[in-house]
């Protein structure tokens, strides 16, 4: 359940469930507030669970479950994987080295699993695994002045600067840790982290205090993630062997082993996986679309783009399927991410969307070049310049 029920509700919040945690999906405007986003600054609270392992051995212990190297030093952290024996991605996850613990932020239907998981595989190693989440308020600020957002309102030091470096300081009279996204909105972030009691003024201070910043909720987070061509857990990631998705900051080729790393490495030794994924910009529904207000109507927006799984086609050959669809709220045209055969040609594709076949454009990744770059943004060996 969110924490700051009260401030969403006073902004006319609209919530939905996601992995069992109740977030906002918007506040009325959500293409309108996305472009307050990629223009000035924005703030959301995010959905995620948190996991906290501790013990001497926490660093090795974590190191040789995940796909990339983590962190011994504090005030680091990484983005990585815990996969599947055939490869597939059953979490994405960033870990945080927080001094004498390790703090896991992962989607909050994955905690459960993880933690039972990682309990059964601890044996005379010093680790303790426990899930924290209801301790944390989490918020993300995203925009090209979300450095000067955060300095507005920041005691102590100044913003950290290494992607996924993070400090410690404070906010009003709450202590908080600030930590250096890696531009999954392909925009400068950070995200503020803060007790669970400190949540709501916490919140506050961020909309309201400084730099004014707009409120935004995982509608508009999924339609700039989708401009930015980020991949996320629950369209993308799920059961997807990361070499698909083009993934390779949440790979270290280089580290011990890891459960799925033979699959991975396989892959990468092959030089080219079976599918990418791509940008579609939807032609073929663009007038349907700009029938709807996706401001005045929020939902109705949904009923003009193509479903998730939606096939994709050249000619009357299948080369793959949607993986979601926005209308981007910097230019406003519907686009989706699509995962297609690798060597599929996207000259002229068509997609389905209420059984009728619609044209539709391909085109580079991200969509729309912000103050940053995702990155996850994909990126395939064989198609580096």
């Amino acid at each position: 359940m969110t924490l700051v029920s009260g401030t969403h509700d006073a902004h006319g919040a609209v919530y939905r469930d996601r992995g069992g945690r109740e977030v906002v999906d918007h506040y009325g405007k959500p293409v309108r507030v996305g472009k307050a986003v990629r223009n000035v600054v924005g703030v959301i609270e995010m959905g995620y669970g948190v996991l906290a392992v501790r013990g001497d051995d926490r660093v090795e212990f974590v190191d040789n479950a995940v796909s990339n190297r983590v962190p011994s030093e504090d005030g680091e952290g990484t983005y990585a994987l815990l996969l599947d024996p055939q490869g597939g991605i059953e979490t994405d996850m960033y870990v945080y080295n927080a001094d004498e613990r390790l703090l896991v932020f992962l989607p909050p239907e994955r905690v459960e699993s993880v933690a039972a998981d990682w309990a059964e595989k601890v044996f005379i190693q010093d680790v303790e695994i426990d899930d924290v989440s209801d301790e944390f308020g989490v918020f993300g600020v995203h925009g090209p002045k979300s450095t000067e957002k955060v300095a507005s309102v920041l005691g102590g030091p100044g913003a950290p600067e290494g992607p996924l470096s993070f400090v410690r300081g404070s906010m009003v009279d709450a202590g908080v840790t600030v930590i250096a996204t890696d531009a999954p909105l392909g925009e400068e972030g950070y995200e503020i982290v803060c007790a669970a009691a400190d949540a709501g003024d916490v919140f506050d201070t961020l909309i309201n205090r400084g730099l004014n910043a707009a409120p935004f909720g995982y509608r508009t987070w999924d339609a700039l993630a989708t401009e930015a061509g980020t991949p996320l857990f629950e369209y993308e990631l799920a059961g997807t062997v990361p070499n698909v998705l083009g993934l390779r900051n949440a790979l270290d080729f280089e580290k011990g082993c890891y459960v799925g790393q033979e699959v991975v490495s396989r892959v990468e030794n092959q030089g080219r996986p079976s599918r990418r994924l791509v940008g579609l910009e939807l032609d073929g529904v663009a007038d349907a679309v700009a029938g709807v207000d996706p401001d005045a109507n929020p939902d109705g927006i949904d009923d003009a783009l193509p479903a998730t799984g939606a096939a994709v086609f050249d000619g009357d050959e299948a080369i793959g399927e949607v993986t979601r669809a926005a209308v981007g709220p910097a230019t406003d045209i519907p686009i989706a991410l699509a995962l297609v055969a690798f060597d599929a040609d996207r000259g002229g594709v068509t997609v389905r969307v209420d059984g009728e076949e619609v044209p539709a454009t391909a085109v580079d990744l991200p969509f729309v070049d912000g103050s940053a770059t995702s990155a996850r943004l994909p990126t395939y060996p064989e198609l580096r310049a």
